[in-house]
Formats: C-alpha cells, structure tokens, sequence
C-alpha cells in the first residue's frame, strides 16, 4: 500500500490533516492504535468534559435557580450513571461522525500501532498480533498527549485516578481531592461540586489557572468558592497514598507554615500531560525529542525532509484547535500553498460556568515585555442580559496598546465566553483598535456588550452602563 501522506494519531489534529491532505488530492492513509478515532478529545477529553460539564449544570439549575425563575419542581436527584450513559452517547455519535468524515474523503484508516521502519516505511502492529507495512511520500505525527503522573504516586486507577477516569466513575465521591487548578483540575471539579461531592483543590502556584491572565484566575476562585470548593493556592504536596478505601494526601504552603493532610475517597491528578511519543519508533529515523516534545521548525517539519510533527507532541500550548490550524497548515503546505499560524491568536477556554476564555497577551506578559498598556474592564453584573439570565458573576477584561490603542488581549469570565472570545480573535486578527470595537453596534440585550462596554473603559474611561 502506497501513500502520498500518512497520518498517525487520529485525533482533532490528525483526522483534519488527513482530511485536508485528501480534498487536496493526496492519497491520505491515517493510523489509530485504538479501536475508536477521534484521539483523546472526542474518547476521554474535551467532548466527554462538556458532556458532563453540561448535565450537571442543568442539575446545579434545577437545585439552585428554577425557584427563582418560576419552575417548581421536587427536589432534583443526581443520577451519575445515567450522565456518564448520555456522556457515552456523545462520544459515539462524534466518534461515528469521523468515521463517516474518512470514509467520504477516501481516507484509509488503519487500526493498530503505527511506527517508522524508515522515514518511507511504515509498520503497523494490530492487537491480534499481525504486522502490515505501507510506504508513505510524507508522514505527520499526530498522537497527542497523555496525563502526567505525580513521580511518588502513579496513576493506579482506582483512587488515584488521571482525567480519563474521573469521566468514568461509578459514584459521586464524598470527597474530591484534586492536585492542579488548570482548565482540567477546575471543570473536574465543577462537575462534581454541582452533583454534591466535597471538592478540595490543591494548586502548586498562587492562582487558578495560572497560564491565563491573573485577573481570570481571581474570579474564577470566587466562583469556586460560592459552589462550595476548598482552595489551597501556593501549596505543595508533598505524599499522596492509596489507603483502599481512601486516600491520604499531605500538602506544605509553599511559604513555610503548617502542612495540611486532606482525607478523600479519590485523588484527581491534573497536574498537566505529556507528549505522547511511546513506540513510534524515532530512533529508526533519528529523530531525538527535545524535553519530551518533537523538535520542529517553523513549517512543523522534523530533522527528516519528509516528516512532521503537530498538536501536543510540539511546542506550544496543549489545545484541540490549536492541533487543527497545525494539521491544516501542513496540509496545505504539501500542495504548495502558504498558509499561516499567528500563536499569539490562538483563545484559550475553561469550560466552567461561568466560563472563562482568553486569546493574546496578559496583564503580567505585558508587564514583563515592559510595554506600555491601558486596562478596560466591565462587569457582568452590569450587563441587562446577564440581570436577565442570573448570570452576573464575571467581567470583560481589554489590554490595550497606550499609545496605538491596538488591543493586545482580551480575557474574559463569564456566561457564553468561550463562544465571545471569537469575536476577540477577529478583531486582533484585523489589529482592530479599542476604539474600533466600541464604535460597532452591539445587539441590546447581549453578553457581548460587555465587550464594547471594556473597550469604551480602555479608549477614553467612558463605559455608559458603570
């Protein structure tokens, strides 16, 4: 079997580079260890998350703010197996989607563990056994990442467990313990905290969210704490033990001071993943990683002429779409095209709710850059469609240049973010100045108000609704 590229992960990198490659006219082989495409995302990360993100804040509703809004209902009861059930629904109809996506652009999907006999060959072992070589004009690397375990306590799976299976659990735990308040530890925990699990959260930094702007990370611990969870910012742990029917884990704040010991049912590491490099097989093409990572160069190409690497397995930030734009420059440039990837424009998402997004610079980037910046916030709670929803909690937070009024980032907490932060990829794609954006209309009532509303706060101090 020949092939012009050969795609080996299946994930949202992979499958859109293979997709790619074909309506380019590329015979386009993909390789999936697994039975199932579609990679961490669709199987055990960003799909399943939403899925469950999404049951249990109707849950949340349902015990919190139907009285308000005028629905009486009984006391609503948490049926965690039927979630997870819904939650599998999910995963199969978007699995099934990809399946049909490869089949429509001529794709060959080969199950089994791909790795490289050379830089043109290709060996793929199957679970039964059997080994079947390709020869392939091209490759791209696309095989993600895995959670990374503490080094004194590996995942085992049972109570100390990795995000893949907090997805999967039987029971709502009495005691949630998690390690790492990034965009992982804090959906997690916001999905059980609604369904009634005591939720600790143990963060070695002194922010939630800490890659993100530091104004997001404040709001987003006030939100944690009205749901209820226990925060330990700037700590360290220190031991975590499997008891059987518990587990133990001890914590030092960083500062000095007195170490805590927390006693839970589980213990969720997110404490960040690893690229996933395992059994490719570098070494027969020469290929060394770099800290873990594939080195690459601009055009995501390897040391070898043919070979290329996206998504986790590279530099930058761990992020579905971020894989995607990779795969499709890639893509694009095997059919001589010259496509482009600004990094700095790529939105980041915490699907909590409220939510919370971000794309550009932060508040503390600039500081370090020393450049000159002026600051627009606004305030849901200022909003009419957030009095409207009961959605107040968060604000819209603009960085602007001083002297240019270029918006340099937008960062934002609050009810439909992630689907606002587009708006503020659009308009730094285009170096759209504050002014610009506060000069657009803006539909009334709306969330993205308060956009205007923060660019008005940066160009001239003149929010009208603060």
């Amino acid at each position: 079997m020949q092939y012009n590229v050969t795609v080996i992960g299946s994930g949202p990198g992979g499958y859109v580079a293979a997709i790619r490659c074909a309506q380019l006219g590329f015979r386009t082989a993909i390789i999936e260890k697994y039975d199932t495409l579609g990679g961490t995302c669709l199987n055990v990360g960003c799909i399943p998350s939403k899925a469950l993100l999404d049951s249990t804040e109707h849950f949340h509703n349902a015990a919190h703010t139907f009285k308000e809004h005028g629905v009486e209902i009984n006391e609503p009861k948490a049926n965690l197996a039927q979630m997870i059930k819904r939650k599998a629904g999910v995963i199969k109809s978007n699995v099934e989607g990809i399946a049909y996506l490869m089949k429509k652009n001529k794709i060959d999907v080969h199950t089994g563990v791909g790795s490289f006999v050379d830089k043109n060959t290709i060996k793929i072992a199957g679970k039964d056994g059997k080994e079947t070589q390709i020869t392939t004009e091209k490759v791209i690397i696309a095989t993600g990442s895995k959670p990374t375990p503490l080094p004194f306590a590996p995942f085992d799976k049972k109570r100390i467990i990795s995000s893949t299976e907090a997805l999967e659990l039987k029971e709502i735990p009495k005691h949630l313990i998690i390690i790492g308040g990034g965009v992982i530890g804090m959906e997690l925990g916001s999905v059980y905290a609604r369904i009634g699990s005591k939720v600790t959260v143990i963060e070695f930094l002194d922010s939630l969210i800490p890659t993100m702007d530091g104004t997001l990370g404040k709001e987003l611990a006030k939100v944690a704490k009205k749901l209820g969870m226990e925060l330990y910012l700037s700590h360290k742990v220190t031991a975590l033990e499997n008891k059987g029917k518990e587990v133990v884990l001890k914590a030092e704040p960083k500062s000095g001071g007195n170490a805590i010991e927390l006693k839970g049912d589980y213990c969720l590491v997110s404490v960040g993943r690893r690229p996933y490099t395992d059994g490719l097989g570098l070494d027969k093409v020469g290929i060394e990683l770099d800290k873990g990572k594939i080195p690459v160069d601009d055009h995501l190409k390897t040391k070898v002429d043919n070979i290329y690497a996206i998504g986790d397995v590279v530099r930058g930030a761990m992020l579905a779409h971020k894989a995607e734009e990779e795969g499709v420059l890639v893509a694009e440039q095997f059919a001589g095209q010259k496509p482009h990837i600004n990094y700095n424009l790529i939105p980041g998402v915490v699907y909590t709710w409220p939510e919370v997004a971000s794309v550009g610079l932060t508040e503390e980037q600039l500081k370090e850059q020393g450049k000159a910046f002026k600051v627009g916030n606004f305030p849901y709670k200022a909003l009419g469609r957030a009095r409207a929803s009961m959605d107040m909690d968060g604000l819209v937070k603009i960085l602007a240049d001083k002297n240019t009024d270029e918006i340099l980032g937008v960062h934002i907490i609050g009810a439909r973010a992630a689907d606002m932060i587009a708006a503020g990829v659009v308009a730094m794609e285009y170096r759209a100045s504050a002014e610009d954006v506060s000069r657009m209309s803006h539909a009334h009532p709306t969330y993205m108000e308060a956009v205007k509303e923060a660019c008005l706060a940066a160009t001239a101090n003149r929010p009208i609704h603060m």
